[in-house]
Parts: structure tokens; sequence; C-alpha cells
């Protein structure tokens, strides 16, 4: 059935919705706070190394795969993963997904602070990593339900009736199926990226582009499961069903919505990345990424609902235009 274009209200626009998301961090500054204290953790705090328990496969490994992988690829490869593991930090995993606070150094996790080197943890005992790993991801996953919840009442200006741990609870739920998502995903993807470093190191590049274009076809679908729940009170299910409803019908303006946020949040990454770890500078890469995360998450929640209420009356008007046809 056709239709006039011009009967249609025109979609939320994104430039608009992005600004009104830092405007109104802006005018709520103290949004920023968690992310900045999660970055003071893992700054200043003190670091949890899980490299005694690794550190005997790290050993082995140029004895274990002498036969399959070329000298120079296995040598860069185990510098690789000992840098890796000498700097992990365990509580780096507070910073989860997808509904979790953002950090600018959980991925970084930096060996020094302006104050020196801080306390090193060990943990010897696998079953003790699998505890600990278990209780922060628990941890975060409260955490960043909390966040959450506070930065969408803020910048949408809603009051629920609902008691605070039905949302935590519902975050919760999309949370674990974003981990069993992620956990289907990794061995395959991982897989592939080593068969193609293997195969010829210069594939390497070509293989992770493909597989972080992949990664944001299958994001988009799935990147508003969380949102429903702070917006409009539903429940997991539901809140995944409506992303991917959103999805469906705004395919190329959600894709490029979340293209443009990455683009800014990863782009900027790189920036407030730049000074030393044992450098003062760094606080203000703290705080410039805590401003600019809060922002796209509360751009995102606008956006939501914005085209949620869009969508809902496109679906009016279009019901209207039939029923009228028809009488």
């Amino acid at each position: 059935m056709e239709f006039e274009q011009n009967s249609l209200p025109p979609p939320p626009g994104l430039i608009a919705t992005l600004a009104a998301g830092f405007n109104s961090v802006a005018n709520s500054i103290v949004l920023i706070l968690p992310p900045v204290l999660l970055d003071l953790l893992l700054w200043f705090g003190p670091r949890l190394s899980v490299q005694p328990i690794f550190q005997p496969l790290l050993d082995a490994m140029p004895r274990l795969y002498a036969n399959w992988i070329p000298a120079e690829t296995l040598e860069a490869a185990h510098a690789f993963w000992m840098d890796l593991f000498s700097r992990f930090n365990l509580f780096a995993i507070l910073r989860t997904f997808p509904v979790g606070i953002p950090s600018l150094l959980s991925l970084e996790m930096p060996l020094l602070s302006p104050v020196g080197q801080p306390l090193i943890l060990q943990i010897n005992s696998f079953l003790v990593l699998l505890a600990a790993m278990g209780g922060l991801t628990l941890v975060g996953w409260v955490l960043g339900s909390l966040y959450f919840y506070w930065v969408s009442s803020v910048v949408l200006e809603k009051r629920f009736s609902y008691p605070i741990w039905t949302f935590v609870l519902q975050a919760l739920g999309v949370n674990c199926l974003g981990v069993i998502l992620l956990l289907s995903l990794a061995f395959p993807v991982m897989t592939f990226l080593g068969l193609a470093t293997m195969t010829n190191p210069a594939l390497s590049q070509i293989a992770l582009t493909f597989v972080g274009v992949v990664f944001l076809w299958l994001l988009v679908p799935v990147y508003f499961s969380p949102h429903g729940i702070f917006v409009f009170r539903m429940n997991a299910r539901l809140a995944i069903s409506n992303s991917l409803r959103l999805a469906r019908f705004t395919f190329p303006a959600t894709s490029f919505f979340l293209l443009l946020t990455l683009l800014i949040s990863f782009g900027l990454r790189f920036l407030w990345q730049t000074p030393p770890a044992d450098s003062w500078w760094t606080l203000v890469g703290i705080m410039a990424h805590a401003f600019i995360s809060t922002s796209l998450l509360a751009a995102s929640f606008i956006y939501y609902r914005d085209v949620n209420n869009w969508l809902e009356l496109v679906f009016q008007r279009l019901k209207a235009k039939m029923n009228t046809v028809k009488g």
C-alpha cells in the first residue's frame, strides 16, 4: 500500500540526540563519578595478579610450539603474553559488559602511578582465581546496573515506583545472556585469528578487521537490550525482543548511531591515553573519558526512548491509514 511520505513524522536526529546527551551530563556532572572512581581504583589501588598461575605455561610455550610456529612469530607471541600477564590486573573485570561502568584503564592496566608502584596481590590457586573472577564480575554487574539506573533516571527525568533491585536483577539477566553469547563466539573467533596469524602475520590485520565488521553487524540488534529495562521498565526477555525489533525497523539509522558513538569513544580514547601512567595528566584523561562515556550512554538512552516513541507513532498512523482505506 502506498502512502504519502510526508504523512510520517521525521525520525529523531542523531546529532541532536548526541548533543542532548552531552548537555544532560554537563548539567549533572556528578554522573561521571562512578567511572572516575573505578579508574582511580585501577590506577592507585592494589593490583590482583594472576601471573603465578600462568607463568609455568608461559615458560613452556617456546618448547611446546617450536615445531608448529616460526621462531620469529613464536618469540613475538611469547613476549606479548609475558607482557600481558605481567601487567594484568584482575580488578579490571569490574568493568563488565554490556551493563557496566566505563573505564579508561581497564584495558591499559598501568603498572605505575604518580605515587609509585601499587601493592601487588598474588593469586596462586586456580580455585581462588575462579572465585575472585565470579565475585568481581557479580560486583561489576551490580554496580553497572546502579550506574545505568542513575544515568537513565537523571537524563530522562523519570522516577520509578519499582524497587531498584528489580532493575538490577533484570540487568543481571541481560548480562548473563551477553556472557553466554561472547563465550559461544570467543572460541571460533580466537581460532580464526590464530590460524590467520600462524599462516601469515600480515593476514592478522585483515582478519581482525573482518572480525570487527562482523562484530559490529551482530552488535546492532542487541546493543539496546539493557535500555528497555531502564527506560520502559521491561523485563530482560522483553527488552531483548524490543532491541531486535528496533534494529529491524531502524537498522541504517541505529547502525550509524552506534558507529558514531564507537568512533567518538575509541577515537578520543587514544587521546586520553597519551600521558604516561605515572603522570598526573592521566587524571585529566580519566575525567574526560568519564564525561564522554557517560554522555554517550545518556545519548543512547535518549535515542532509545525517542526512536521507540517514533516507531509507535509511525505504526499508529499506518494503522489509521489502513483502516481509512478499508473503510
